[in-house]
């Protein structure tokens, strides 16, 4: 099996592909990324040198490049996208863009090679928030920043094109990802590393908002059941129940790090932040995945990457 996988160089991409290059040898894995912002070979180091891995350097948004790569793939795992929330506020016409635009390329040229399966990968912010419960897969989508609006556009063309002409599609909306390889400008790795240069942490507003996290190693077996276990046509949520405010999150951090709260600053809240997301994660066990990182243990191990990796991260703040 060939497949190509989008945004294989960005933090989520390139964990699951080094994921499914070292756990399934006889499938041939193609990392698809542009290379630009968040795209970084340098994640994949290890693995450049195996049999069964190849990079191609290239842009969803390229039509006609896109329709000549896939002649021969089996499948596509779809994680190229903006991501960053902060500065979807500041040019949310890139993430429209990357995000939707982009996504509908790639579904054509998939649709005029026959592709066998696609994974789209969104997100759990395309619900909008909730203050009590959790959001089923059948919810109604009601995104609250130009971020989340893309992505929720994105599967708006995704269910169409599932539809209207049946492209064997399955959507995955996830929580917020943790571990090593993700960029500074996240809350996890940035605190982290303002840290170990003994810098303050900025904290947006007054640290209300609650998130929930999961730990890549987690992701990725979820995914992976997705991939081989998944029903076309169908969507399913992947997280965890490891919910905690961004103040409470700063703390732990800190005492894992030995530092007192003296390092916090306050600083002015988004245009809007929502104040907390949670799926419910039924359809995801049902397939038969469980949670085997827990977000204290994930986080212990993400902190001692960034001590270890240094070199990595110093030249992107």
């Amino acid at each position: 099996m060939k497949i190509l996988i989008t945004g294989g160089a960005g933090f989520i991409g390139s964990n699951f592909v080094r994921y499914l290059v070292k756990n399934y040898p006889k499938y041939e894995i193609i990392n698809y990324d542009k290379l630009t912002y968040a795209g970084n070979l340098e994640n994949l180091k290890d693995i450049e040198n195996y049999p069964n891995y190849k990079f191609i350097r290239g842009d969803v948004c390229n039509f006609e490049f896109l329709c000549y790569i896939l002649k021969d793939i089996d499948a596509i795992i779809h994680f190229a996208a903006e991501s960053h929330v902060d500065n979807s506020y500041g040019n949310s016409l890139i993430f429209t863009k990357s995000n939707a635009y982009g996504t509908h390329v790639l579904l054509e040229a998939a649709r005029k090679n026959n592709i066998k399966k696609i994974i789209h990968v969104s997100t759990d912010e395309v619900y909008g928030d909730i203050l009590e419960g959790s959001f089923k897969e059948t919810d109604k989508l009601e995104p609250n920043n130009p971020y989340s609006a893309s992505k929720a556009a994105a599967e708006m063309i995704v269910r169409s094109y599932y539809q209207t002409y049946k492209i064997p599609v399955i959507m995955t909306r996830g929580n917020n990802v943790f571990g090593p390889f993700q960029y500074p400008e996240k809350i996890i790795p940035r605190f982290v590393t303002n840290l170990l240069e003994n810098k303050k942490i900025p904290l947006h507003g007054d640290g209300s908002p609650i998130r929930t996290y999961i730990h890549t190693e987690d992701l990725c077996r979820a995914l992976d059941i997705v991939f081989h276990k998944g029903v076309i046509g169908e969507t399913y949520n992947i997280g965890t129940q490891d919910e905690i405010s961004n103040l409470d999150l700063t703390k732990k951090i800190l005492r894992k790090m030995g530092k007192d709260e003296s390092y916090i600053e306050f600083v002015h809240d988004r245009l809007f932040n929502d104040k907390r997301y949670s799926i419910d994660l039924s359809k995801i066990i049902s397939l038969g995945w469980k949670q085997e990182c827990s977000f204290d243990e994930g986080l212990t191990k993400t902190i001692e990457w960034y001590k270890d990796n240094k070199t990595w991260w110093e030249p992107l703040k």
